[in-house]
């Protein structure tokens, strides 16, 4: 898959495959784990991780009323995760109709770092 970039020098975005695997832990339970991540890389931001939704325990997430809209990537819907007797609230987040130039990320599902660990 080749690098794609969002036109727009004011705010650039990448995304390209992850060569390596990624881990998501919370609560002591492996909630994803993949060798096919994309790293998007949007403007000064740090990279972050979108994981198909094969590759994750669903049944450990569930939708919340949370949304937001990003002018780049579209709508964005909100998952918490429960696991190991915690509860992470809005923990990921998925782009369920993603723009055309970003829809390589369409249901893949991302994780805040600081709500979850990510090995990569």
């Amino acid at each position: 898959m080749p690098e794609m970039k969002l036109p727009g020098p004011d705010h650039p975005i990448a995304i390209t495959p992850h060569t390596g695997r990624v881990v998501v832990r919370f609560g002591g339970e492996v909630i994803a784990e993949t060798s096919r991540a994309l790293s998007l890389k949007e403007a000064s931001y740090p990279p972050v991780f979108y994981i198909p939704r094969e590759d994750a325990r669903m049944d450990l997430l569930s939708r919340t009323d949370h949304a937001t809209y990003c002018p780049y990537k579209g709508e964005c819907s909100y998952f918490s995760i429960r696991a190991g007797g915690q509860q992470a609230e809005n923990a990921v987040w998925t782009y369920e109709s993603a723009y055309p130039a970003v829809a390589e990320i369409n249901t893949h599902l991302a994780f805040y770092p600081n709500k979850v660990a990510i090995e990569a």
